[in-house]
């Protein structure tokens, strides 16, 4: 069935509801469009769904999220997990409510049970909750940092991390054996309270996830001590943070915490921002403008699901406010940790950090520092969460810290997915600490670099929408694959992996090799010096991302050698 034919029989097909059909006849005629929304079904992919809201194959709309999920209850009632049930979480997006009722209650019509957040809750408070209530599974309701007009659907299973190998393949077949819209049951809400299958949770939940939050506390006293000097701007972004991040930043004493007003409150068209994303200082603005009022020590902002963490703080040579990239701010808290561990003679003799083949080789440094094993995964935070899993399986190692680069990380064991919540809390508490002995967390931030060096990272991407963009895409990465660099600008390639072909090729020695982390389309390049650089698709948005990092002996030679690797990445696929 070719696009058109998809879009007619979403035209007529009675179990499309008249709101959906009567979107689609305003397009009619506009082959463009509907090709854009019906030349392929929405991806199932490793984490789930991610896509624009709206009517067709292509979209997110309640019915392709009743195939993703009738596709999951099948393969729950494969593993015969439908007594264990499925927690549900959603976010502040437009459709997430919709979405998440949805999703529970065809699970509901296939005699599974549901835990479903009464309002909404931050991602890494889900992955905290089926593990807590011994669930199967769990679904977020969420496009994370995505624009506006996105929505999407993740997938955790029993360990509290996202869907990783076999199951995620499992999974996706599942959903694509589900042809027919036919096919999707669902039942009514009261008849699934009443036979118990749909169940509401949320303040008990709370509670016991802010309790583990803050076991990982260190200093508590130089909280207390220094909360009446200590001033924090926060926002959430019109997302999940507002509730938990201020109850946690309460509950250890911190005074003078500062609200963004206009963005306080859940709002799924996120009127202040375009992006509503951390990683980006446009989000920042009113933050910021709050900041100088009260001359804040610390300005924090969450992504809408709150498992993302943006970060400025001052520095005091300018004045001004200095935005933390998330190998920054991370690392900086792994620091504050293995550091405080150490004087408390807490770092264990198995102890081990995770971090990602994309971000900080400043990671291997610190490990190095305490004494610690360091492990690299491909990107993504289920691969962090996985390794939890494996640690506790194996007995080997004891988990201490995970981050990457995108502005997640994880201390503590509570959630399998990045949580901004509990890095809020570690954050204003090492700046409490570090402002006890006179430093920002800038002048802190520093210390680290005179310490281990100045390694310094970056991003660029290219977003390459639709159709074109996803064959403009491949090209880029065919082209390079077939026509590996020796050079990069003035940087020598000393080693590329293709994670795609599972190869390692050592330019230096002539030796070839196995990479050893499961088939991904990504290629890294070890370069000269300690630099790096690494290319991949992005599994979530039209976009193609060049990742790099350099390690020079100052900041101004390790900015400029970044910049220039920048420019060499960007040229490479013109």
């Amino acid at each position: 069935m070719d696009y058109l034919e998809r879009y007619e029989e979403w035209c007529k097909n009675p179990v499309f509801d008249e709101e959906t059909k009567k979107e689609l006849l305003s397009i009619k005629g506009d082959d463009k469009e509907i090709k854009e929304r019906f030349y392929q079904d929405l991806e199932f992919g490793t984490g789930g769904l991610r896509g624009i809201i709206g009517a067709g194959t292509n979209r997110m709309n309640i019915y392709t999220v009743g195939k993703a999920t009738q596709g999951l209850a099948n393969f729950i009632k494969k593993e015969k997990g439908e007594a264990k049930g499925v927690a549900i979480a959603y976010d502040s997006r437009n459709m997430s409510q919709e979405f998440s009722e949805r999703a529970a209650l065809i699970l509901n019509a296939n005699g599974i049970k549901t835990y479903r957040f009464e309002s909404l809750r931050p991602t890494p408070e889900l992955s905290f909750a089926l593990r807590e209530l011994g669930c199967i599974a769990g679904i977020v309701v969420t496009a994370s940092h995505n624009p506006p007009e996105y929505n999407g659907y993740k997938v955790y299973w029993e360990d509290g991390a996202q869907i990783t190998a076999p199951k995620d393949k499992e999974i996706i077949t599942e959903v694509n054996n589900v042809t027919d819209y036919n096919e999707i049951k669902v039942i009514d809400k009261s008849t699934a309270e009443s036979q118990g299958l749909y169940n509401v949770i949320g303040k008990e939940i709370d509670d016991r996830y802010i309790e583990e939050l803050k076991k990982q506390s260190l200093n508590m006293d130089v909280i207390k001590e220094m909360a009446d000097d200590m001033k924090i701007v926060y926002t959430p972004l019109h997302g999940t943070g507002n509730k938990p991040v201020r109850r946690i930043l309460a509950d250890l004493g911190f005074k003078n915490v500062y609200i963004v007003p206009e963005q306080e409150l859940p709002d799924g068209n996120f009127p202040t921002v375009s992006y509503p994303n951390p990683e980006d200082p446009k989000a920042f603005e009113l933050a910021l403008k709050l900041a100088k009022e009260k001359d804040a020590d610390i300005v924090l902002a969450t992504d809408p699901d709150a498992d993302r963490l943006g970060v400025y703080a001052k520095n005091p040579a300018t004045n001004e406010y200095v935005s933390f990239t998330g190998n920054m701010s991370a690392l900086l808290i792994a620091e504050y940790i293995l550091s405080e561990k150490k004087k408390r003679s807490m770092i264990p003799a198995n102890g081990a950090m995770v971090t990602t083949i994309v971000s900080s080789n400043m990671a291997g440094a610190v490990a190095k520092e305490y004494g610690i094993k360091l492990i690299e995964t491909l990107t993504g935070f289920k691969f962090i969460g996985e390794q939890i899993k494996f640690f506790e399986q194996n007995n080997s190692y004891e988990y201490l810290f995970g981050f990457e680069e995108s502005y997640g990380c994880l201390a503590g064991t509570h959630a399998r997915d990045k949580d901004s919540v509990v890095s809020v809390m570690l954050l204003c508490e090492a700046a409490a600490f570090y402002k006890k002995q006179g430093l920002t967390l800038w002048e802190q931030m520093i210390e680290i670099y005179k310490k281990y060096g100045y390694y310094r990272e970056t991003l660029a991407t290219i977003t390459l929408k639709g159709i074109e963009g996803k064959e403009k895409i491949k090209s880029i990465m065919d082209n390079m694959r077939n026509n590996p660099s020796k050079m990069i600008g003035s940087f020598k390639v000393e080693e590329i992996r293709d994670y795609k072909e599972k190869t390692t090729n050592n330019l230096i020695t002539g030796e070839k090799g196995k990479t050893d982390l499961p088939e991904s389309n990504v290629l890294y390049y070890a370069l000269e010096n300690d630099a790096w650089c690494c290319v991949r698709p992005s599994g979530t948005e039209p976009k193609i991302k060049f990742y790099m990092g350099v390690k020079e002996d100052t900041m101004e030679k390790a900015n400029e050698k970044l910049e220039e690797l920048k420019n060499a990445m960007l040229k490479m696929c013109e």
